[in-house]
């Protein structure tokens, strides 16, 4: 039996093999390699020079992240206490923008929230712009949006929102409720129900919420070019522009991929272990 489960996991291997072992080793003889081809630790001290990027990326990322865990876990939440029929609408409502392609969901929010959108043509109708330089004594004839970090955060929130709640629900629909009736039992309102039962309890899917929203917003780059316009360059963007912009070199792009690598590992790491942390805390 193991020997034909062994012949079964041999394509899966191979796919591991070639689309993600294989990349990794390749990025990582890039990162220590000079454009002759000797080895050579320049590549990361020219990443000192990148270090605004670094920072605005982590500072969006962290925002959005923030953001998305504030709307999802009441999100969540509300819904792990309705009734079937209303948890199956609310996921199709919750999963119907990630059926259409990303590309397209991002731009949908450019012609939204450009000079001239959609956005800015509502508030010219119902006199807000107006209002706001009578008030003001401004001049302005639209709100600037596009082309901002508050345009990029948006679109992280937009498109990683789902990946907030749909672990912290599935998390919280599952606690066995004789808990939460046990604890009503011994005197506990809601607020200590919720604070000392269901959020510990839930805190798993909150790490990997925090995981899953994290991760693609930091090393995104479709975002911060589309909504951001080239001015809030992202990590995303400066792999990008190392490897096929005209700052061609693939060394430090490789150098600037692998630590981002690490970093994220360290954080998943980190959230790991805190989860576990928090579960026997819990259990005990």
């Amino acid at each position: 039996m193991k020997n034909k489960l062994s012949r079964f996991a041999i394509p899966y291997v191979i796919w591991m093999a070639l689309f993600v072992v294989a990349p990794i080793i390749l990025v990582v003889i890039y990162a220590f390699s000079s454009a002759a081809g000797g080895f050579t630790l320049e590549n990361f001290g020219r990443m000192g020079t990148y270090a605004v990027v670094f920072g605005r990326s982590f500072k969006l990322a962290i925002i959005a992240t923030l953001i998305c865990l504030a709307i999802g876990y009441p999100v969540s939440y509300m819904m792990s206490k309705e009734g079937p029929r209303f948890q199956r609408i609310a996921m199709v409502l919750i999963m119907l923008p990630m059926w259409m392609n990303f590309l397209l969901r991002t731009y949908s929010w450019m012609s939204i929230l450009e000079n001239n959108g959609l956005l800015n043509q509502l508030f010219q109708k119902i006199g807000l712009i107006s209002l706001y330089n009578s008030v003001f004594g401004t001049n302005i004839e639209y709100f600037h949006m596009i082309n901002t970090s508050g345009a990029v955060v948006l679109g992280m929130v937009y498109n990683y929102l789902p990946f907030m709640i749909l672990p912290i629900y599935s998390v919280i629909v599952k606690l066995d409720r004789s808990l939460i009736e046990a604890a009503r039992d011994l005197g506990a309102n809601s607020v200590n129900v919720f604070r000392r039962v269901i959020l510990p309890l839930s805190l798993p899917g909150v790490l990997s919420g925090i995981t899953m929203v994290f991760v693609p917003s930091v090393s995104t780059f479709a975002i911060s070019k589309m909504l951001g316009g080239g001015t809030e360059m992202l990590l995303g963007d400066l792999i990008e522009q190392q490897f096929l912009g005209g700052a061609y070199n693939p060394q430090v792009g490789a150098a600037i991929s692998l630590v981002m690598m690490v970093i994220v590992v360290i954080c998943m790491v980190v959230m790991n272990r805190f989860g576990e942390g928090e579960e026997q805390a819990v259990m005990l």
